[in-house]
């Protein structure tokens, strides 16, 4: 049955919003004169019809936002919703019935009340998902396809919760490590251009008209000053052209695999980005095994998540080692690019009939593992970016300086 969202006043003049399953728009109007409601606007939600009303405006028929509703979190938190109504016994029908009602936004609402018109419709949960395919990823949808064929929903949405908040603290771990560096050289730059196009500029004005010689350092700085006063715009739009450029150069599939390739041969970026996709891959096929998808299937979808082109090539190689009859771990241990780590664990895990529990644990310690890398080179870059800082600062300072000096000496 569609879900329409309507507009209505009330009969003391007041606006309701909201959402109401009904046959048709005339059978909504009807529904909604039957509470004392005058409809002012009612339109259809969902794929079975019409457009979607969205933050952006209507949107063609299909469900699909322009925007997405969930962001990560926010998705991490609805799942974790979702699974304690399920798990504690509630209908999946009125457990999105509960999540419509209190959905944080008019978008989130029209979303859920279109997966339940969905669900009362006849349709599995996991093909109402594969109707959002903007807030849903394969994974999602493959995982909750199998929680439904193994009748333990419940469980496999609690899963799915724990991955997405895993993910999420993983990224947040990532991203405060980088964030000080980052704010440290972003200042830094700001500071010397400060310096460069206006202190400089004004102490060569200074001293434009004496015909002594300047220290070597002064004209430097002179020079740089002049070169970056004059042709900085150049190299504004260098910048730019060379960041579309190589943006183009990766678009392309080769390039991009021996662009990664080469990433991953990098002393210290290297190490971290190999451990970070390992992490991802284990643990989306340690959640994809647990929930009873087949191997190759999980395979298949664990290496879509894999950001690295050239780490994914050699995931699809061993998915190929696999359907040929190779075990799992004999087939990871062959690709190089995967931590010897990754294929001990799965060599345990089919040893001991316990692979999902294996390939998590191998997850888990991957996972630390970036993130222990990733404030030590944060707490390496912190002192290296402010001493340069420092000796930049200084070079100006003196260049500045020095001819003041030998000025005040030949006064003397």
């Amino acid at each position: 049955m569609p879900v329409y969202s309507f507009e209505a006043l009330t009969a003391e003049g007041l606006t309701r919003k909201g959402v109401i399953e009904a046959d048709s728009a005339k059978s909504a109007r009807g529904m909604l004169r039957g509470q004392a409601l005058v409809p002012i606007k009612v339109e259809v939600v969902g794929a079975e019809g019409g457009q979607v009303p969205g933050k952006d405006g209507l949107m063609p028929r299909g469900g699909r936002l322009k925007r997405r509703v969930f962001n990560a979190t926010g998705l991490g938190v609805w799942t974790r919703q979702l699974a304690g109504l399920v798990s504690a016994g509630l209908p999946l029908e009125r457990a999105l019935t509960s999540l419509a009602d209190e959905a944080e936004s008019e978008a989130q609402q029209h979303l859920v009340a279109s997966l339940r018109a969905e669900v009362n419709g006849g349709s599995t949960f996991s093909r109402a998902l594969a109707q959002h395919p903007r807030e849903f990823s394969s994974i999602f949808i493959a995982v909750i396809g199998a929680g439904e064929q193994s009748g333990d929903l419940g469980l496999v949405l609690e899963r799915l919760a724990d991955d997405l908040e895993e993910q999420q603290a993983l990224k947040a771990r990532l991203v405060g490590a980088a964030l000080y560096p980052a704010i440290v050289t972003l200042v830094a730059i700001s500071i010397v251009l400060f310096l460069v196009t206006y202190v400089v500029p004004q102490v060569a004005h200074v001293f434009a008209s004496s015909k002594r010689a300047l220290p070597i350092l002064t004209v430097i700085m002179i020079s740089v000053s002049t070169f970056v006063r004059s042709y900085g715009w150049l190299m504004l739009v260098a910048i730019v052209l060379m960041a579309m450029g190589a943006r183009l150069a990766l678009a392309n599939a080769q390039f991009r695999e021996k662009f990664d390739a080469a990433w991953l041969t990098l002393p210290i970026l290297g190490k971290l980005a190999r451990s970070y996709n390992t992490a991802r891959f284990a643990n989306t096929l340690a959640m994809l095994s647990a929930a009873g998808v087949p191997i190759l299937k999980a395979l298949q979808a664990a290496a879509e998540t894999l950001s690295n082109t050239a780490m994914r090539a050699d995931a699809l190689d061993a998915l190929v080692l696999v359907r040929e009859g190779a075990p799992l771990a004999s087939a990871l241990a062959q690709k190089k690019r995967f931590p010897g780590l990754l294929a001990m664990f799965a060599r345990l895990g089919e040893q001991t009939g316990q692979l999902p529990l294996m390939l998590q644990r191998a997850a888990r310690q991957l996972g630390t593992e970036v993130a222990r890398r990733a404030m030590q080179l944060a707490t390496l870059l912190e002192p290296l970016l402010i001493v340069a800082m420092g000796v930049v600062v200084m070079l100006i300072v003196l260049a500045v300086l020095m001819p003041i000096i030998q000025l005040n000496q030949l006064v003397k």
